[in-house]
């Protein structure tokens, strides 16, 4: 009987000790983030498509090219006067992490008013860059907009603007 119980004994000994021999192992890992400098956008020069003349009858387009130039298109409705007026693509300087690439998004359309009821279109923006941009080894770039006015059969003389701008948007790909 003495033995069984020796045996009893050494088997819970060998049992309640065998666990420490199955006993948890533990790793470290570091922790560890780098914080790139937020990407910004900022205007440096409103859109403008300087003096466009309209037939009373006909419609018309007056495209402005991101680089600054006009067009005419549309219904043939529209003709670019010699005395110009100011005339610029909307441009924006970005800023963010050195050589960084970024997505552009820019506006479907917005409307532009007269102040009273007369309103227009502008529409079909281009970037100069496209979709992406690459910022420099300073971490700037320039973006230029153009876009599309939509200039109706008759529209009403006058000074158009809109009070909400043209919202250009940037993110880091």
């Amino acid at each position: 009987m003495k033995n069984i119980f020796k045996s009893i004994v050494i088997a819970a000994s060998v049992i309640a000790f065998s666990n420490s021999s199955f006993a948890q192992a533990t790793a470290t890992a570091s922790a560890s983030a780098n914080i790139i400098t937020p990407i910004t956008i900022s205007k440096t020069v409103d859109m403008n498509f300087g003096n466009v003349a309209v037939s009373a009858t006909l419609s018309g387009t007056a495209v402005l090219a991101p680089a600054g130039t006009r067009t005419t298109g549309g219904g043939g409705g529209v003709t670019l006067p010699a005395t110009n007026g100011t005339v610029s693509a909307a441009s924006f300087t970005v800023s963010g992490q050195a050589s960084y690439t970024y997505a552009i998004t820019l506006p479907s359309s917005c409307t532009i008013t007269d102040g009273a009821s007369n309103s227009m279109t502008v529409n079909a923006f281009t970037s100069s860059l496209g979709s992406t941009g690459t910022l420099s080894s300073g971490g700037t770039q320039t973006l230029n907009v153009g876009a599309t006015l939509n200039v109706a059969a008759g529209q009403a003389s006058g000074s158009y603007t809109n009070a909400t701008g043209v919202p250009v948007t940037v993110n880091y790909n």
